[in-house]
């Protein structure tokens, strides 16, 4: 069983704002000589799926993300029998949205967050003010969903992790020297609105000073770190009186794949 490996450039999910194009880029700042990685706003976890370090801590203030990570790490078959009863289209799609804000059940509930996921538009999560996801049908076009092998494969390597759900300081908080911490926040750029929003608790201004302010303080205590964020005023903030990498991305404008452009975002290190 050990010996199923995943395709590590496609994660199991897809999250708006992957860092799938940078990875190559963003491994670099990554050393085996790290004790541990830990990552507070961790998506799709695209880089921890390609790294695959032997430790880790893996958080977000989505719950229900969270609670597919763990369902996914203690019973992967039972996930994927799940994911199998489910028809693939439009009106599937609205019956499973519906049962999802509905679930108890965590396994179900995990394998409606995948098909959701696989299948919404843009890869978005994004709730209404009563907390009920409502991202409508995206298309088939947006790949298959995880096998049983794959999911399997993804389970060995969540094993090795602490999961936390919950805002990115009580994550912070449990770094020591030794550690790496990458960062990919959602955007809060005050210049424009950026639809990646995960719900009320939308990360804002006030949220980007309290993580300059955790910057200083991994910096001050040995902790290295890597944060990637657009380019903007906000980024500055962040960036200022640490190394800063310049890239650039390609993102959809309005969330259609046909209207496409390079955008630069910032990696910001210590």
């Amino acid at each position: 069983m050990d010996s199923v490996q995943p395709n590590m450039t496609r994660p199991f999910l897809r999250w708006a704002g992957s860092k799938r194009q940078i990875i190559p880029i963003l491994a670099e700042y990554w050393s085996s000589h790290f004790s541990r990685y830990l990552e507070p706003f961790v998506g799709s976890a695209s880089l921890f799926f390609h790294l695959k370090p032997a430790k880790a801590v893996l958080g977000d203030l989505n719950t229900h993300l969270m609670g597919t990570y763990c369902a996914v790490r203690d019973d992967p078959v039972a996930v994927a029998r799940c994911l199998r009863s489910f028809a693939i289209g439009r009106e599937t799609y609205g019956e499973v949205r519906v049962r999802f804000n509905k679930e108890q059940d965590n396994i179900r509930r995990a394998a409606q967050f995948i098909y959701l996921n696989r299948f919404c538009f843009n890869g978005l999560y994004r709730t209404n003010l009563s907390g009920e996801f409502n991202v409508p049908y995206g298309a088939h076009k947006s790949g298959s969903l995880p096998t049983l092998n794959e999911l399997r494969a993804y389970a060995l390597l969540l094993k090795k992790c602490y999961l936390y759900a919950g805002d990115f300081e009580g994550l912070l908080r449990k770094t020591v020297r030794g550690d790496f911490v990458y960062m990919d926040p959602p955007f809060a750029i005050s210049s424009r609105r950026v639809f990646r929003e995960y719900d009320p608790n939308t990360f804002d201004e006030t949220d980007v000073r309290r993580l300059r302010k955790w910057l200083s303080v991994l910096h001050k205590h040995g902790v290295r770190f890597l944060v990637s964020y657009a380019e903007s005023e906000e980024a500055e903030v962040l960036a200022e009186g640490f190394n800063v990498q310049r890239v650039h991305v390609r993102r959809n404008i309005a969330g259609f794949a046909g209207r496409r452009k390079r955008v630069a975002e910032l990696l910001i290190s210590n």
